[in-house]
This record gives structure tokens, sequence and C-alpha cells, in this order.
């Protein structure tokens, strides 16, 4: 599938790991930086969300998107790992929860850029966000920064409901990040977790063009590379 990110932005809280070890699947490790799991709070709005060669009509395919993540590695390849995805397009969950076996729920969701700034607002149950945030200069990140081990991932894990775990290739170039400044009005993703305080690292990117491949079972990936 092709698909396009815009006006993402990257905000981490540190957390335990024994806070959420029960939440991963055992066939992955935490992935942890300077002792700490991170949760990272992802808002976007996604663009052309499609299989490669399709169509990818506004009204179907765009829609903003906000995510619930931490960070695992699987015999040494880093990815993500998702607690939750929120959209506005239900035939979007019903797809991810299809083919990619990712939680996708569908949420009430406003996404507006006024000037340079960008407003978003989220509600689904019990769980809401509100905030506003712009980007400042641009970012070249180091290798052993948080900011390059955050952002510098090209697959997720994700596990069926027969307790399958999966990795799913992604594919897109070095993100172009900038620094931004957040204003959290609500933010209630969190209140599940015992997080401290914010990672100062806030990020922005503008835009980014991603192609998602189709999920291969752990156990096949070592096959796949051997037959390589």
């Amino acid at each position: 599938m092709k698909q396009q990110w815009r006006d993402l932005l990257f905000m981490h809280w540190p957390v335990s790991p024994e806070a959420i070890r029960d939440l991963i699947p055992t066939e992955l490790d935490l992935d942890l930086y300077e002792g700490q799991a991170w949760l990272g709070v992802v808002p976007f709005d996604m663009k052309g969300v499609t299989c490669r060669g399709c169509p990818a009509p506004r009204a179907l395919c765009d829609f903003p998107e906000i995510n619930l993540r931490t960070y695992v590695v699987h015999n040494g390849k880093p990815g993500v790992w998702f607690f939750s995805l929120d959209v506005t397009h239900g035939l979007a969950v019903w797809a991810a929860r299809t083919f990619f076996h990712l939680p996708y729920f569908k949420a009430e969701m406003s996404f507006a850029i006024k000037g340079e700034e960008v407003e978003y607002r989220h509600k689904r149950e019990n769980i809401s966000f509100h905030a506003k945030y712009h980007s400042l200069e641009a970012l070249k990140t180091e290798e052993n920064s948080f900011e390059h081990w955050a952002t510098s991932r090209y697959c997720l894990y994700c596990q069926s409901r027969k307790g399958e775990v999966y990795r799913g290739e992604i594919q897109h170039p070095a993100w172009p990040l900038q620094r931004a400044e957040v204003e959290i009005i609500e933010n209630s993703f969190l209140d599940a977790f015992p997080v401290g305080e914010m990672h100062p690292a806030v990020l922005f990117s503008k835009s980014l063009d991603v192609v998602v491949f189709p999920l291969v079972k752990l156990d096949e990936t070592q096959t796949l590379k051997e037959r390589r």
C-alpha cells in the first residue's frame, strides 16, 4: 500500500519497562533508550491511502490519524508496536484490522491548519486529545540521539487474534524532521500508564511518502532471509 503522512508530530513520554511488558507479545523485546521504555503519541494527516496502482479518491483515502505506540525489537530489527490507531473512516478500521491485525478504532477527529499552526482534536469514548503545534528549525539527527532512535524505524509488529506475531516492512526516505512547539490542551491517551515528564524533543515532519508491504509471520522471516 502507499500513503502520504502530513503535518506529523512526535511526542514521547518515559514509562518503566515493567509497566508495559505484559502488553507486548513475548516474541518481541522492548526497545529501550537509557533504560526506559517510551510511549509515543503521534497525530498526523494521511493522504492517498490505497494499494499501489489503484485510484485514491479523497472521500475514501484521506483522513487524519493519531496513534499510541511504543518501540520493540526482534532479532536485532527495531520496529513499532501500536496500542491504538484512531481514524475517522470506518472502512479503514475494518481493512486495517482484517488485513494488518492492527488495533484501529473509529473516532471523531478534526485537523485544521491556521497559518503556521496545526490544531488537532480527537474524541473516542473516554479518550480525547486536543493540541496546537507548529514547526521550528530543521533538525539533523545524530545517530545515537533520542530523536534518531525514536524515528528511524522501518517496520511495524502486530499480533493476530490467533496470537501469531507478524512484521510489516515500511519503506520511506529518511524523516525530514524539524523541532516543534506544542500546546497540549487535553491528552488522555496516557491515563492508563505511569508515565514521566514528556521528552523535550518534540518533532515535526511536513510530508513523507510511505509504502507499506504485506505482513510476514515472524517464524517465516528467517526462512525468507535464508532463501536470499
